[in-house]
């Protein structure tokens, strides 16, 4: 029987961001620190039908800037996002591929809605004639939820570990830790890892409406994602991509790459209660953290910070925050937190690897973004929570 190898520690060497506040990693950043929100009326589609006429859309964005004409009309804009942050994470962690065992260099990517936009476009093409209906020969390759992965692999020519993670909000979080094991495990030197999503759309929005998900303050869009706050009505529909590189920590010193911070741990869990809502007391959430503690080897009072999902929806809101009173208990006053889906919306498969890529920034930098929008706190919540509320510290 073999003697078991130590574990390869993992560190972050590359960061990419294109969110609704920026359309790139050093905007983005900026914006957050400066409490901007990134909802506004919807410009894609006429959303008068619904309840709901904004989001967090990603502004300006014209793919031929970034990729080959033949490129962009192979791809969903969910593999857009992602190939072009997965670009800067690797430009960032001046990983040079052109002298690296590509076959140790894996993707691991990550999106809830995959190429729902190309969905519904073929969709209109079989509506608008049914008895002859002209699909796309694209069509599947650019919806598929592993397109992104694939994208990036092939674009970037990596080798290595290829797949894609679907676990709903959390399926980017699914993807760090898929990551984390993989390098740990010593299958892999460097993963790009991440998640996009491009779900702006009619069905998704006309879905989500449906399940009284949304919040319906049309009047003051900015406003209205309110994470802990007591008129909170729902989550703000976002979009975007991030990206991070996770090295093995020998391999990344060897080279001489610039360190962000180490991944030390993650957790998962599952709560099965309901479909779509948390179990009322953060018994999925505690378990999870538990679990990441665990696998780092720290105490709930080594954490100083936290980035919450934090949607601003009235039922998930206080099971997370039941869950980290459950882990923390009295120390919970002393952990700054600060919810950024008051400014970037939810960006459902992508939210885990965008609040990584804050939560690195906060390591690296000493910066912690604001919680905007939250003026009166739910009744529930702590007095001396310490939620970083209007502007950053």
């Amino acid at each position: 029987m073999s003697a078991t190898l130590p574990l390869k520690r993992v560190v972050v060497t590359g960061l990419g961001a294109l969110t609704p506040v920026g359309n790139d990693l050093q905007s983005s950043w900026s914006n957050l620190l400066q409490g901007r929100s990134g909802a506004a009326p919807i410009t894609r589609f006429d959303p008068s039908p619904f309840k709901t006429h904004f989001a967090c859309e990603v502004k300006n964005f014209e793919p031929t800037d970034h990729l080959d004409r033949k490129e962009v009309r192979r791809t969903d804009r969910f593999s857009q996002y992602a190939l072009v942050v997965s670009g800067k994470a690797l430009a960032d962690a001046a990983l040079d591929l052109a002298t690296v065992d590509t076959t140790r260099v894996g993707v691991i990517w990550a999106s809830a809605m995959g190429g729902i936009e190309t969905t519904e476009e073929q969709l209109q093409k079989y509506d608008a004639a049914p008895d002859n209906p002209r699909f796309s020969p694209l069509y599947i390759p650019k919806m598929l939820l592993d397109a992104s992965s694939g994208t990036i692999s092939m674009h970037f020519g990596l080798r290595g570990v290829n797949h894609n993670t679907v676990s709903a909000c959390a399926s980017s979080n699914a993807a760090l830790i898929d990551a984390l094991y993989h390098i740990r495990l010593g299958k892999a030197d460097a993963i790009v890892c991440g998640g996009s999503e491009a779900a702006i759309t009619p069905s998704s929005l006309g879905g989500f409406s449906s399940a009284q998900a949304l919040s319906t303050r049309n009047g003051d869009p900015a406003t209205a994602s309110r994470p802990f706050d007591v008129e909170r009505d729902g989550f703000v529909l976002g979009e975007g991509a991030a990206a991070l590189i996770l090295e093995d920590y020998e391999y990344a010193k060897r080279r001489g790459a610039r360190i962000y911070a180490e991944l030390v741990g993650g957790g998962s869990s599952g709560d099965a209660y309901h479909a779509t809502a948390a179990h009322p007391e953060g018994d999925g959430a505690l378990r999870s953290m538990l679990a990441a503690l665990d696998d780092a080897t720290l105490s709930p009072s080594q954490v100083d910070y936290v980035n919450p999902h934090a949607t601003s929806t009235p039922v998930g809101d206080v099971s997370e925050l039941k869950a980290m009173q459950r882990l923390f208990g009295e120390a919970l006053a002393g952990v700054q937190i600060s919810a950024t889906k008051s400014m970037t919306g939810h960006l459902l498969g992508a939210a885990g690897a965008i609040e990584a890529v804050i939560a690195v920034l906060t390591i690296h930098t000493g910066q912690v973004p604001p919680t905007i929008n939250t003026t009166q706190l739910d009744p529930l919540v702590p007095e001396d929570l310490q939620l970083t509320l209007g502007k950053q510290i």
